[in-house]
């Protein structure tokens, strides 16, 4: 038989058919890699897992996060498994990722930059180190309030790459170049006042004659509480704008005033950025002014200033920084300047009072920045379905 022969005579025979089981098999391969390549480079799905951006956005929203809006982030730890973020299921420390490669950040074009107001998704910066199953979601702060060795001594420790941080929602309050400063709970950017976002929620004091508001009357407006009581005729509620300006109506109203919690506790300075407070007592209603790093900036450095540029040198641009006989060295060079490599971002919840945001742990950088919230595709409270939120866009 020639080899001619041979030939066509096996490009007639029919392929073998599939089994069903390898059918399955090569399906689910594919709807696994084509759902990768969408979660990575177009969008995700995120659930709004706390009250911070109330009433913006309700616990319990379903979101989709576009990745195109700022350009997708390249994986920086690519060896992982699909649909996980950073834990294995049913398991408290165990990785889904492996950092036996890494890449470098990098982010490919995208429809705009990170704006003011935006609502953005992005990586916890102070989630590098993480204390399993401790109360407060910030390791350093419990460091600071407790010290390094009782923190390390009672919790298990882990360390995260950038990309497998846990994900946080806020809205950018200031964009890389802007000076940001809060006066009384009123935040101003470059010297203006910022728009307040119709579903913000911040806590006022609302002082009555001594009657008591009509429980029935606030349940309408959606205002729940009163958080605290005192002087028997001065309480303390989360509200809106519009519940501000709707009790204002109310006869039995004197004055509405923003709570400012330092006025009545003997407030911890230590817990606002920067942590220094030889040189820095801010709240988080009093804050600033601070300037917000941009990439090719270059800032004086000081004792007076150390602190708030710290951590974005050493651990966000990966420099070593030490202070010797009265000077800074960074990376063994003598400074008293530093450039900035990156872009940061200043992000604050809505909910006001009850948000873990740039106030408490400073800058957010370009690299950790994940994606813009975009449509909230589902959404459920107590009583079912909020249907009147369904596919609704996220401003």
């Amino acid at each position: 038989m020639n080899l001619a022969f041979w030939k066509k005579n096996k490009e007639g025979q029919p392929k073998k058919k599939k089994s069903t089981a390898r059918e399955w098999l090569d399906a689910g391969i594919f709807a696994i890699i084509a759902a990768t390549l969408i979660r990575t480079f177009i969008f995700e799905a995120y659930t709004i897992p706390t009250p911070s951006m109330e009433k913006t956005l309700l616990v319990n929203d379903f979101l989709f996060v576009s990745k195109i809006s700022y350009g997708p982030r390249i994986p920086m730890t690519p060896l992982a498994m699909p649909f996980v973020h950073h834990t294995m299921p049913f398991t408290k420390s165990t990785k889904a990722y492996s950092e036996a490669i890494k890449w470098k950040y990098k982010r490919l074009p995208g429809f705009s930059d990170i704006k003011r107001y935006d609502v953005v998704v992005f990586n916890f910066p102070e989630g590098d180190t993480v204390a399993i199953d401790a109360p407060d979601p910030s390791y350093y702060n419990m460091v600071r309030q407790n010290g390094w060795a009782a923190v390390n001594n009672s919790y298990q420790i882990i360390h995260r790459p950038v990309d497998k941080r846990e994900n946080y929602i806020k809205r950018c309050m200031a964009e890389a170049g802007d000076t940001i400063k809060i006066v009384h709970g009123a935040v101003y950017v470059n010297g203006q006042p910022a728009p307040v976002p119709p579903g913000s929620q911040h806590k006022y004091v609302v002082e009555t004659t001594g009657d008591q508001l009509n429980a029935s009357r606030l349940e309408e407006l959606g205002i729940t509480g009163p958080e605290y009581t005192f002087d028997n005729n001065k309480y303390v509620y989360n509200l809106t704008p519009d519940n501000v300006a709707a009790l204002k109506q109310f006869p039995i109203v004197k004055n509405i005033s923003v709570y400012e919690e330092s006025n009545y506790v003997d407030f911890n300075y230590n817990m606002v950025f920067p942590h220094d407070t030889a040189h820095f007592k801010w709240t988080e209603e009093n804050f600033g002014p601070l300037y917000i790093p941009k990439k090719g900036a270059t800032v004086k450095l000081d004792d007076s200033n150390i602190a708030i540029y710290d951590r974005v040198i050493r651990v966000y641009e990966g420099n070593t920084l030490e202070r010797k006989d009265g000077k800074f060295i960074i990376n063994g060079q003598p400074a008293d300047s530093y450039t900035f490599k990156m872009n940061y971002y200043w992000m604050m919840g809505d909910n006001r009072n009850n948000s873990l945001d740039s106030r408490f742990w400073g800058f957010v950088p370009e690299d950790h920045v994940v994606g813009k919230a975009w449509l909230i595709w589902m959404s459920y409270g107590d009583n079912g379905i909020r249907w009147s939120r369904l596919f609704r866009g996220i401003k």
